[in-house]
């Protein structure tokens, strides 16, 4: 293995002194790296990254991506295959691991030759602790980070210019955020006149059901989106981290007023909420409703009273999130935010910014 390692690392080594440096950048995580210009061959230490690269490469989303991670294949099955469609291609993009960091191989990212690896601060790839970035770096290869699951609301904005930057998107980075930006600045502006009483007091459920244990979302996260929408995130002052388990008994005293689900399980998923591209309103709403009545919840007053929601889990990890934190606040708020379509948005963000036409369920009540 050991031999295997320096060969790749020479390998890569030698690919390096032929690519010019280009620009220096500093990526989320504070690191300075220089990047070489206009790469060809670009690994994603999450397939998931997708989400925010086919933004920035439009009709052509898969022309760079020499490698990633399989958690877009395996977690978010619907997207993947709606891409297929358009894309065979997509099936021929090698995997440097399978859904969680301990997969992941360094040699077979080495053999892919990349010009530059992208990878999340956190999550199912390789973190910032991770070795494999000395590797990757004293190969030749650089390793940027970013941000879109721990701090959503404020690393969105400078991982896609960053993202936009390395690949030479910068356009196309600052045309979304325009767009990002104006739709957000709706919401921050008539959530900004609410008194403190009226932000009702929200329960997130995430991946709902489809654990034995309650997990919910703290500070961060999808967490974010009920605050920034006028809400009180109820596990904001149970977790320090932005995704963790909580006592079902604590949530139940604190009687919150809505209650709100994520998952993305298919039509036919055994348990959990149904959302996402091969989903329909019927059959998302029938899981919201068996879900939010599963033992564990039956106290909860707001399940009780038809004020629960569910979004699509993925949004946690998506720039497209801005059309989810529109759908909270129009349930949180229907009268402040009636003219709001997030609907709209979701079409509008796929018509100016992807390859693809939108199908499916993203959002549901369970009215």
């Amino acid at each position: 293995m050991k031999g295997l390692r320096a060969v790749m690392i020479g390998l890569a080594l030698g690919l390096a002194t032929a690519t010019a440096p280009a620009a220096t950048v500093k990526d989320i995580a504070g690191r300075t790296v220089t990047v070489p210009d206009n790469p060809k061959r670009v690994i994603l230490g999450e397939g998931r990254l997708f989400y925010a690269m086919a933004l920035l490469e439009g009709k052509s989303p898969f022309a760079r991506i020499a490698g990633w991670q399989g958690d877009f294949r395996r977690l978010d099955p619907q997207t993947y295959a709606l891409y297929r469609q358009r894309f065979p291609e997509i099936d021929r993009v090698p995997l440097i691991g399978n859904a969680s960091e301990d997969t992941v191989s360094v040699e077979k990212m080495l053999s892919l030759r990349p010009d530059v690896a992208i990878f999340s601060v956190s999550g199912h790839g390789p973190g910032i602790k991770n070795p494999m970035v000395d590797t990757l770096t004293r190969a030749g290869v650089p390793v940027v980070f970013v941000d879109f699951r721990d701090k959503p609301l404020e690393h969105t904005a400078p991982s896609l210019r960053l993202m936009g930057k390395v690949l030479k998107r910068e356009a196309q980075a600052n045309a979304y955020l325009a767009f990002y930006d104006t739709h957000l600045a709706r919401i921050r502006t008539r959530v900004a006149k609410l008194a403190p009483k009226d932000r009702p007091l929200v329960f997130m459920d995430v991946r709902a059901g489809s654990m034995d244990a309650v997990t919910s979302a703290g500070k961060g996260s999808v967490g974010e989106f009920v605050d920034i929408a006028g809400g009180r995130n109820l596990a904001a002052a149970l977790l320090p981290s932005p995704l963790g388990q909580v006592n079902i008994e604590t949530v139940l005293a604190s009687r919150p007023a809505l209650y709100l689900a994520t998952g993305a399980g298919a039509p036919d998923a055994a348990a959990g909420v149904k959302l996402g591209a091969a989903v329909s309103a019927e059959q998302a709403r029938a899981s919201l409703i068996a879900t939010g009545a599963r033992d564990q919840l039956k106290g909860l007053e707001a399940g009780r009273n038809g004020r629960s929601f569910a979004l699509w889990h993925h949004y946690y990890i998506s720039p497209y999130h801005i059309a989810a934190i529109e759908a909270v606040a129009k349930w949180l708020h229907p009268e402040r935010f009636a003219d709001v379509d997030p609907n709209a948005t979701l079409r509008d963000i796929h018509k100016r910014f992807l390859a693809i036409e939108p199908t499916g369920t993203y959002w549901v009540n369970s009215r």
